[in-house]
Formats: structure tokens, C-alpha cells, sequence
């Protein structure tokens, strides 16, 4: 019997150094982990001090000739630039290089495209992959039939890519109306807890910081948890009982990366907007990655687009368990931090009565007494509130514990 295997992909990294001074070996360096995550080996790397990108071929013609002989050298298959490419660069660096031509967010869309599990998560990865490809359709058709498969040919596929313009356009209108359909099931949702008064905690961060480890670890959801980039694309939100019985909801969003491209915030809007609605925002930071700040900057700035503002940060700065010596980590944009490790439970109590403190801070400490004939008010102050005493009289019920403070002087 003769088996098949379909060969790995071998790539040059291939990135632009700016004038102001952007670590361009770690930025290459995430660029690697989203090659192998995608099931590309990097054999090779070639930087360009530039002020900015070409705009015809991304390199200049010296930097090419460089890269066509690393090429070579390595057998490499294809690049891999660590900017998106326009148009103009991938049909430019086709016809030079000879070799199939990917870019960041080529490699982004198609991690995305091979976790995607619910029927929201497919149709935003579609719809960005489409978006994606329908500005480069010239330069794509050659680039990505040239190898018969790999990276940037998961999710729609290359079949897509064969058909003209107006068929594609026209998937786009009817994805776009799938998720419309989707994003209203998820307001009314959200609305519902709302409407319950639910407090909510939207758990951000990083890509592989460790935020579904920390909702596993919390609430036993059971959800993948891997030690690689995008391991887990689709929210999930878990009921989190507090110390002293307060309930809060946690929602889990999709890992933030640099340069996350804009098709991609675009299309996976309705998810990431969880954040904007959330009570607290839980930023889970990576201690043991030397590019703990850059990372931190890259969620702050990605928030920051959505519209997320004037929320309670709590920062976890995960992994302290691994950390050497008495390294002390900062975040000067939380109101809020701690060091935690998720995987071994360090700190998860501190947590639990950090949000407690802070969902208390909320609510007003009330005594009310309801004659039996408004017992209706007792059912809202359980609803909404935390009984600490009740007691049943003759003439009535004495009730005494907290409450949101727009619900005190409702009930």
C-alpha cells in the first residue's frame, strides 16, 4: 500500500525594518509560530531597512536578489512578508520570485479558517477570507495554484478563487446576511443578560496568554487549551459562582495579535464587541514573553478600536509561576492587577475576591421591609441582589443586603 503525505511547506521570512525602530526579529519571530501553526516550516529570514514598503514589490531589487538566492539555497517553496500585501506587491513579487507569495494575514485567515468550529466562527472566517481575496484575484489565482494546496487554500478553497468577481461579490452579500441573522440571535442574548442583571466579565488578551486555560481553570468549561497561537477561536461564556455567592458571567474572546488584520476585526466585530458590554475586562498578559509590553500596547490598542472604554481592567499577569528572580510586572492602564498562573491555580483565589470587591463597589448596602402584599419585590431583590438576612414577621419580611445601585430605589 503506498501512502501519501502532502509535503510541508518550506518558507523565507521576509520583513520590512522601519525608521522607527519596530523589533523586527520579534516581530519575525511570532511570524514563525503563525508559519507553523498554518503547517509551514521557516528555513530562512531576510530583513530591509526601508522607510516604508516598496509599492510595486514590497523589497528593492537588490533585497530580492538576495531573497531569490535564499530561495535556492533552502529549496523554500514561497515567502512569507510579515505586512499585508497590496494587490500591486503580490503580483510584483509573483513574477520575480517565481514561488508562491503569502503575507501575515494570508497566515492569519487560514489558522482562522481551520479552528473555526460554529456556524458564526465560519461564516466570519469566509466572509474576511473573501474580502481578502477578492482585491487580489489576479495575483492569488497564479500564486496559490502553483503548489496544489497548503496555506491560504483552507476554508472557501481555491474553487473560489476560480470563479470572476461578481460570483464572489455575491457570497459576500449573502455571508454578510447569514451573520447579520447571527449578530441578532447574539443581541438578544445579550440582552437577556442584560435584562437579568448578570454582571459580565470579558476575558481579553494576547493570542496564547492563557485566557482559555484561566476559563477552564475558573468554571471547568473544558474548552482546547494549547500552548500555540489562536488555539481556540470561538467565544465561550461560563457561569462563575464568587466567594460569598455572587454570580458572574465570563466570556472568553479571540486572542489579539500585531498588525491583526482588518478583515479579520471587521467580520469577527459582533464577537469582540462582547468586550464593549462587559461590566469588568479581565486583560490576561503573558509574564514569561520578553514582549510582554508590546503585547499589552497591542490589546489597549485593539480595544481602543472597538469602542471599549471607561470599563474596571483587572490585570492577570499569567505564568508567575515560571518567572525567575523577583521580577515585578506593571500595568499602568489597569485599575486593577495580580499575578496568577492558570495552569497551576497560584493566585485564582486573590482573583475570585478581587472581582467580588469590585462587583460589590457596585451595589449599595440596603434594609428594606415588604408587607406580604409586595412580596413581588422580594422575588426582584433575589433576582437582583445578594440577600445576607430575611426574616419573615407578622406583618411583613425584613430584608437586609445589597443591591445595584440603579435597582435600589426601583425595588
Amino acid at each position: 500500500m503506498i501512502e501519501t503525505k502532502q509535503a510541508r511547506e518550506r518558507v523565507v521570512l521576509v520583513g520590512i525594518q522601519l525608521a522607527q525602530g519596530e523589533d523586527m526579529q520579534a516581530s519575525l519571530d511570532e511570524l514563525e509560530q503563525l508559519a507553523e501553526t498554518a503547517g509551514a516550516k521557516a528555513v530562512g529570514r531576510v530583513v530591509q531597512n526601508r522607510e516604508q514598503p516598496h509599492p510595486a514589490t514590497y523589497l528593492g531589487k537588490g533585497k530580492l536578489e538576495e531573497v531569490k538566492e535564499l530561495l535556492w539555497e533552502t529549496e523554500a517553496t514561497g515567502i512569507v512578508c510579515d505586512d499585508e500585501l497590496s494587490p500591486a506587491q503580490l503580483s510584483g513579487l509573483e513574477k520575480i520570485l517565481d514561488v508562491k507569495i503569502m503575507d501575515r494575514t494570508l497566515l492569519i485567515l487560514d489558522i482562522f479558517a481551520a479552528r473555526a468550529r460554529t456556524r458564526e466562527g465560519k461564516i466570519q472566517v469566509e466572509l474576511a477570507q473573501l474580502k481578502y481575496r477578492a482585491a487580489r484575484l489576479v495575483g492569488l489565482r497564479d500564486s496559490l495554484s502553483r503548489l496544489g494546496g497548503g496555506i491560504g487554500t483552507r476554508g472557501p478553497g481555491e474553487s473560489k478563487l476560480e470563479v470572476d468577481r461578481r460570483r464572489i461579490h455575491e457570497r459576500i452579500s449573502w455571508l454578510k446576511a447569514q451573520l447579520r441573522d447571527v449578530e441578532r440571535h447574539r443581541e438578544v442574548t445579550r440582552q437577556k443578560r442584560m435584562d437579568n442583571r448578570i454582571p459580565v466579565t470579558a476575558i481579553v488578551g494576547y493570542t496564547n496568554a492563557g485566557k482559555s486555560t484561566l476559563l477552564n481553570r475558573l468554571t471547568g468549561a473544558d474548552i482546547l487549551a494549547e500552548d500555540q497561537l489562536f488555539a481556540t477561536l470561538d467565544p465561550t461564556t461560563r457561569t462563575l459562582v464568587l466567594p460569598g455567592g455572587d454570580t458572574v458571567l465570563l466570556t472568553d474572546t479571540v486572542g489579539f495579535i500585531r498588525k491583526l488584520p482588518h478583515h479579520l476585526i471587521e467580520a469577527f466585530k459582533s464577537t469582540l464587541e462582547e468586550a464593549r458590554y462587559a461590566d469588568v475586562i479581565l486583560h490576561v498578559v503573558d509574564s514569561v514573553n520578553p514582549q510582554a509590553d508590546v503585547q499589552m500596547h497591542v490589546v489597549y490598542e485593539t480595544l481602543e478600536s472597538l469602542g471599549v472604554k471607561d470599563k474596571t481592567i483587572v490585570t492577570a499577569f499569567n505564568k508567575s509561576d515560571r518567572l525567575a528572580g523577583d521580577l515585578t510586572l506593571r500595568d499602568l492602564r489597569a485599575d486593577y492587577s495580580l499575578q496568577i498562573s492558570a495552569a497551576s491555580g497560584q493566585g485564582l483565589d486573590r482573583l475570585k475576591e478581587m472581582l467580588t470587591a469590585i462587583l460589590r463597589a457596585r451595589r449599595v448596602y440596603v434594609e428594606r421591609f415588604y408587607l406580604y402584599r409586595d412580596a413581588g419585590k422580594m422575588e426582584q431583590f433575589h433576582r437582583y441582589g445578594q440577600v445576607l438576612n430575611e426574616e419573615y414577621r407578622e406583618e411583613g419580611i425584613a430584608v437586609a443586603g445589597y443591591l445595584p445601585a440603579e435597582m435600589a430605589a426601583k425595588i
